[in-house]
Parts: structure tokens; C-alpha cells; sequence
């Protein structure tokens, strides 16, 4: 079975478990809650912590330094002389 096949029958029975009423709905509370307790889950881990911020950091400053590149080099502000 490919995975359009899959995705067509699990959406099937959703849709049917939703018609029948007896498909699970989150409330704005239980979402949240469930956000919290992967975002801790995923903060434990320090060293997949630590590469998220270096790759932010890198990204950052790649695109700062396209920025720079890109007007010239003048990060001054204000007008050109």
C-alpha cells in the first residue's frame, strides 16, 4: 500500500468517526497541555537543544551578513554620503 493509499483510507475513518460523534475533538485546555508536556520532553534533551541554537545562530548570521552584502556593506543607518 503507497502512501496516498493510507492517507485516504485514515482519512476516511475520520471522517466517519466524526459523522458517527465518536471521534476525539481537543479543547483549547487538553491542547495546550499536550503542547507543554512535548515541549518539555524535547527541552530535556540538552544536546538537541544545544544544536537547535546553533543552527539558529548560524542562520541568523548568514542572513545578516546577506543583508550587509547586499546594501553594500553600509550598516549605519541613515543616509549615504
Amino acid at each position: 500500500m503507497d502512501q496516498n493509499q493510507q492517507r485516504e483510507i485514515a482519512s476516511k475513518g475520520g471522517q466517519a468517526a466524526h459523522q458517527k460523534g465518536t471521534a476525539h475533538e481537543f479543547d483549547s485546555e487538553e491542547a495546550r497541555r499536550a503542547g507543554q508536556k512535548g515541549g518539555e520532553a524535547v527541552s530535556r534533551n540538552r544536546a538537541h537543544m544545544a544544536d537547535i541554537g546553533r543552527k539558529g545562530g548560524e542562520s541568523r548570521q548568514s542572513a545578516s551578513r546577506a543583508a550587509a552584502a547586499k546594501s553594500g556593506g553600509n550598516r549605519q543607518g541613515g543616509k549615504e554620503e
